[in-house]
């Protein structure tokens, strides 16, 4: 059975690979990548629109899994993709080592180039880990930081008072960098029975139904906006910053003089609230991918 699923998978990830390059020998001058989630659709098809009336000619190749959009890039059938600085640092280079978000961004571009991937500037959208509560709940109880959360919690705890109910994602409740030491840097503990294991995305409809006191989200996720929800500021900065920023090949930009300062403009249009905000207009008001992007290079001067 191991070997069949393992067969199957490969065969799958080389059928990907293989329409990736044929695509890719065809007419396109560059070649946009795109990861499989709302927000990466918007960035590869943003890129794809802003450089196509720039007068280049793109083909996009975008929904792809994130281990496949990096090979693809690596072996030249991406030359361009949007990438989170967290992203190379620890799953592409394997480094544990905790750096803020400046030494982050430095240590991959200086990695990545090695490989002959350049990372350009990166934007201002961190879309790294983030604790959320009920924005009417959080404003009722003056809670704006995660220190100002430990606190109420330990307050509430001295005092007897009811359970803080948190939610959180299977991987993020046991890994040697998720909850625990979390808690510990931020000088509080809920009882096991207060942290409620689940799936994502559930953790969002818990917070909008007010079942949770406060779950694990994401910064730039549209349903932080589209369900009232409030982030938590991560005033100690336990959370690796996810900086997403232009990645491309050497050899493309020194075909092209001018593509990097062109992408490095509309990387300085983009922050976490713009993408909020774009994000909730796809995933909550459920309008085009297309038009969502067309509208925001317009509103900013970019075509």
């Amino acid at each position: 059975m191991k070997k069949t699923y393992f067969t199957h998978a490969f065969s799958a990830l080389a059928l990907t690979l293989g329409m990736l390059t044929t695509a890719s020998s065809q007419a396109a001058d560059l070649v946009v990548g795109g990861k499989n989630f709302t927000e990466q659709l918007i960035l590869s098809q943003m890129t794809a629109q802003y450089l196509r009336a720039k007068g280049y000619d793109v083909d996009l190749k975008n929904g792809l899994g994130s281990t496949l959009m990096r090979k693809a890039q690596e072996s030249n059938q991406l030359d361009i993709v949007w990438e989170y600085t967290g992203t190379s640092l620890i799953v592409y280079n394997h480094v544990d080592e905790k750096l803020d978000a400046e030494a982050t961004y430095e240590r991959v571009k200086a990695l990545d180039k090695k490989i002959g991937l350049i990372w350009l500037n990166e934007s201002a959208l961190n879309n790294t880990y983030a604790f959320a509560m009920p924005q009417k709940l959080a404003d009722a109880q003056g809670i704006n930081t995660l220190e100002d959360l430990a606190q109420h919690i330990t307050q509430e705890q001295q005092a007897g008072g009811k359970p803080h109910l948190m939610g959180v994602d299977y991987e993020f409740a046991s890994r040697p960098d998720g909850l625990d030491p979390m808690q510990k840097l931020y000088g509080f503990q809920l009882d096991r029975s207060e942290v409620k294991q689940m799936d994502p995305g559930l953790v969002y409809t818990a917070l909008r139904n007010e079942q949770l006191y406060v779950g694990l989200t994401y910064s730039s996720d549209g349903r932080i906006k589209g369900f009232h929800l409030k982030l938590l500021e991560d005033n100690k900065g336990y959370f690796a910053a996810y900086k997403a920023t232009p990645v491309v090949r050497q050899e493309v930009l020194e075909q092209n003089p001018e593509l990097a300062e062109q992408l490095n403009a509309l990387s300085a249009a983009i922050d976490t609230e713009k993408m909020t905000e774009m994000n909730k207009r796809v995933d909550i008001d459920q309008e085009p991918v297309g038009k969502v992007v067309t509208e925001f290079l317009q509103q900013q001067g970019l075509i």
